[in-house]
């Protein structure tokens, strides 16, 4: 049966913006020399573009690439982001930072949040967040590179910058972009042939990946592939977004404003800031979105106010026949934990890792779909954890959040965190123990009991066990510049 598999040597990727850029960089740079790579986009029709928010699993994607970070910085005008701010979430005039640092350090046993658990006991501890540099950093507006990666960090960039920055990337590794609009998706039997044009060409091919946003053209419209909707998990359907002029120096973390139907992004670049309100049209409309958007920002703004339409789910199947969705074609979470930029960067993994050279084969496509699920669940569970462990009852959308039912996964892990203070990770997951506990303890759970070995040590030596690492992270963040200076300081050595 194998015999009869055609190897793939021609890619078609449908669709440009940062997930067709994306695919084409990485395929390039690491398959270019076997493939024939062709992008096709057109000039007529939009991207999404609001994704400016990453994760530091960016950093693996670049050095995979071998991306110079100076030079990719100047181009994106991006900045360093050490977290996000969570305000008005648990409660309103309540905030807190779900940093990208670790915190304190853990024992074998047991993870530093038990002996934190055991020192507030005793009147020892401070706040959790003493205990971890980003999050310091983050508070204090600072930020430098330091020895032995000993600063977790992301990027604040422009989208559209990003996506022509890897155009020119892609192109110097031989990837075709074609101009055009794809007027028709050609089938034979249950894969796809070719993607026929508005000039007529039909742009034949082996493999295709779905770059074409929500609308899933190939992998949706073409190959039926249905939809999961986790609106009743997940009620904010809508996004309103707009730029606006820096009023400030930029910081280096991503503030997320909760109000009372949904939350407001503000993300510092180093030319604009980057806004936008997510929000459940159930609860309000558009008009009243974009007037309490207007309402709510610095600075002078830059462009008119643009509504975005999404559903929160995911395809039945990312992998069908012989295309791959990767990007919004294949599933959306909204962008609270800035994680779609991730998610298009782990399809690509997962393609490399499984790519079909000599023919695609059932059980890759079954194990990839596989991956792509369990991977987006994990990530669904942690968002829907902040709209639903919450004290606000002050409107309607917050009390919907903390009554709804919600997935028997994300229910484990809240009571295994509150009657024990223990987290555990699913192996492959994106979110590290130390996120959950930064998370349920910044919307309020307060574990009811540590692990004991916290009870061996006597106050003087779990004082200084504490006191230790806080000097340690208080002597680190004095010394560090102000992320301001050192972001105009390091993208001027790429210029």
């Amino acid at each position: 049966m194998s015999s009869e598999r055609k190897p793939i040597k021609r890619i078609v990727i449908a669709g440009g913006g940062t997930a067709g850029w994306m695919v084409a960089a990485a395929l390039s740079k690491t398959l270019g020399k076997l493939l024939d790579i062709k992008l096709i986009e057109s000039d007529e029709i939009g991207t999404v573009g609001v994704g400016e928010a990453t994760i530091p699993t960016l950093l693996t994607f670049h050095s995979l690439l071998e991306i110079n970070e100076q030079e990719f910085m100047a181009a994106t005008q991006a900045t360093f982001k050490l977290g996000i701010s969570f305000e008005n979430w648990r409660d309103r005039g309540q905030d807190y930072i779900h940093s990208f640092g670790l915190t304190g350090k853990d024992h074998w046993t047991a993870g530093f949040q038990h002996f934190w658990l055991k020192g507030r006991e005793r009147g020892l501890a401070g706040e959790y967040g003493d205990y971890c540099l980003e999050l310091k950093a983050a508070q204090q507006s600072k930020f430098a590179h330091l020895p032995r990666a000993g600063m977790n960090y992301a990027f604040h960039l422009d989208a559209t910058l990003y996506a022509k920055y890897l155009r020119k990337f892609s192109e110097g590794f031989g990837v075709q972009r074609i101009e055009g609009k794809i007027t028709e998706v050609a089938l034979a039997g249950e894969n796809i042939a070719g993607l026929r044009l508005d000039s007529g060409a039909l742009i034949e091919g082996d493999l295709f990946i779905d770059c074409t946003g929500f609308r899933g053209l190939l992998i949706g419209e073409a190959l039926k592939v249905g939809y999961e909707d986790w609106s009743h998990w997940l009620a904010c359907d809508s996004a309103v977004a707009l730029q606006t002029a820096s009023t400030g120096p930029a910081l280096p973390y991503t503030r997320s404003i909760a109000h009372a139907a949904g939350w407001q992004w503000r993300i510092p670049l180093q030319h604009r800031v980057g806004n936008g309100m997510v929000y459940a049209s159930k609860h309000i409309d558009d008009e009243q979105a974009k007037q309490a958007l207007l309402a709510n920002v610095e600075g002078e703004a830059l462009t008119q106010p643009r509504v975005l339409r999404f559903q929160p789910g995911q395809r039945h199947q990312t992998w069908r026949a012989n295309c791959v969705a990767i990007g919004l074609s294949s599933g959306f979470l909204e962008p609270l934990e800035s994680t779609s930029i991730h998610l298009i960067q782990r399809g690509i993994t997962r393609l490399l890792q499984m790519f079909p050279a000599k023919g695609i084969c059932p059980a890759d496509i079954a194990e990839y779909n596989q991956q792509s699920r369990n991977e987006i669940e994990h990530i669904r569970d942690f968002i829907v954890l902040h709209y639903h462990v919450t004290q606000r009852q002050d409107s309607a959308f917050w009390r919907h959040c903390r009554e709804m039912d919600i997935p028997a996964s994300l229910r484990h892990r809240i009571d295994l965190f509150r009657e024990t203070a223990r987290v555990f990770r699913v192996p492959n997951e994106l979110f590290a123990e130390n996120s959950w506990i930064q998370v349920m303890l910044g919307q309020g759970i307060l574990p009811q009991q540590h692990h004991q070995v916290a009870d061996l040590m006597g106050d003087a030596e779990l004082a200084r066990f504490l006191n230790s690492i806080r000097q340690q992270v208080d002597q680190t963040v004095v010394q560090l510049p102000a992320h301001q200076a050192y972001v105009e300081s390091y993208c001027r050595v790429a210029g």
